[in-house]
């Protein structure tokens, strides 16, 4: 089409004159030559204008009919579109450096070799980023707390990460990183001082309380005892049975008074936790021979299954703590008559590699609603209430076995729906696994 065009100019002012000219001298070769040189000067005038207007947009858009016009024409057109197209996406992304900015939480950009790539105001006041010095450094280089360094490389960032500020300890920052694009990741960190203030203050309030609620609560249940003895005696049968109520709601409350201490202790002490390796097989077993007493009532079945090879390493009395609170759950809420199930397995690669060990309790008794699943292991947290009541049980259970597995490097994963049982399995890293013999 161009060059139809182009030909339709050049034809009446170019070479239809200067080919009748030769054609009038008797020279009509040389005419045709003449009027080809001057349709190539033609097109080396008209592509010279294209190629200054190129190098200075600012220029209008040169003249020119035929081809050469319709082509300008055109390039004009998608120029400005581009423009537009490029100052939309300017506008854009200066508006996103101007939100950046504007966050009082610290941005950081990590490029796909873990270096720093940029970062907003925020960073610089929160982290002590400097532009000069930090640019291009790789991340854990800059912030080099063991536990940061840990929590980048391992790459499980579902939950934050609270740390003290590497600025200033006495402030608390979370840290949450969020992969994207080509292996590139966004830091986004929040000061959460505040927070974990009165965080700690509440746990020192229970913890407290419940200190001071434990001294009474031995003396109340040490006169109800006695009481108890003589009341059947001495007492009217009204009277008699109010005493055994006081006695059990006496129990009651200091079994949750010793539930809030343990989860107190378990949020407060930071220590490394004791170095012990225990004989899974017989742990499972005492665990077991506990809830089959604690079952006596409910009429359950308890077994038991062990793969052989490794013990574990960690707290026993913690661990042992997780295990019984998962065993007294299923003894309590998974119905009459169900058997539960204690199994220990260890966790393979496709290699049969050891990646870690599972500890799990089952049962085939109600189950549990998926709406409920998220929230069971936060505090108080029930399920039923109505039933939780009946039972004894204080809410705190799962809570504790949450926070056992954190100081374990492990995690507690739950599944069930109504009508299929429950399975909570308790998720243990290699390192805390030793193999037997040694």
């Amino acid at each position: 089409m161009f060059w139809l065009r182009e030909l339709m100019v050049m034809l009446p002012l170019v070479l239809v004159p200067t080919g009748i000219l030769g054609f009038s001298q008797h020279q009509w070769l040389w005419g045709l030559c003449i009027g080809l040189m001057a349709a190539l000067l033609r097109q080396l005038r008209q592509l010279w204008q294209v190629y200054r207007w190129f190098r200075t947009p600012e220029q209008p858009v040169p003249w020119a009919n035929g081809g050469w016009g319709a082509m300008l024409s055109r390039l004009h057109r998608y120029r400005q579109a581009q423009h537009r197209r490029q100052k939309r996406l300017n506008d854009a992304v200066l508006r996103m450096g101007q939100t950046a900015e504007a966050m009082t939480d610290a941005i950081v950009a990590i490029d796909s070799h873990g270096q720093l790539d940029s970062w907003n105001h925020a960073a610089q006041r929160i982290l002590g980023l400097n532009t000069q010095e930090h640019r291009g450094q790789v991340i854990t280089n800059v912030l080099h707390d063991e536990q940061f360094v840990r929590y980048y490389e391992d790459q499980h960032y579902d939950e934050p990460l609270v740390r003290p500020s590497p600025v200033d300890t006495s402030y608390m920052l979370q840290y949450r990183i969020t992969p994207f694009g080509n292996d590139e990741r966004l830091l986004i960190v929040s000061d959460v001082t505040r927070l974990h203030r009165l965080e700690q203050m509440r746990r020192d309030f229970v913890a407290n309380v419940s200190h001071e609620l434990r001294t009474p609560l031995t003396v109340l249940r040490g006169y109800l005892e006695t009481f108890e003895q003589a009341a059947n005696d001495i007492l009217p049968p009204r009277l008699a049975r109010g005493i055994g109520q006081m006695q059990q709601q006496a129990e009651r409350m200091q079994h949750l008074t010793d539930d809030l201490l343990m989860l107190s202790r378990l949020e407060n002490d930071t220590r490394t936790t004791p170095h012990a390796i225990m004989d899974i097989a017989a742990l499972i077993d005492n665990v077991r021979r506990d809830g089959i007493a604690l079952s006596e009532s409910y009429g359950h079945t308890l077994t038991m299954k062990v793969e052989p090879g490794y013990s574990l390493y960690g707290d026993p009395l913690e661990i042992r703590s997780a295990i019984t609170n998962l065993v007294s759950n299923a003894v309590r809420y998974s119905g009459q008559q169900r058997t539960i199930e204690l199994t220990w397995t260890l966790e393979r690669d496709a290699h049969g590699s050891v990646q870690g060990g599972i500890l799990e309790v089952a049962d085939d008794g109600d189950g549990i609603d998926q709406r409920h699943l998220p929230r069971l292991t936060e505090r108080f947290y029930r399920v039923d209430k109505g039933r939780s009541s009946a039972t004894g049980g204080t809410g705190l259970g799962l809570a504790i076995v949450k926070h056992v597995m954190l100081r374990h490097k492990g995690y507690l994963t739950i599944k069930s729906a109504p009508g299929e049982g429950a399975r909570f399995s308790l998720h243990f890293p290699e390192d805390r696994l030793i193999p037997n013999g040694l």
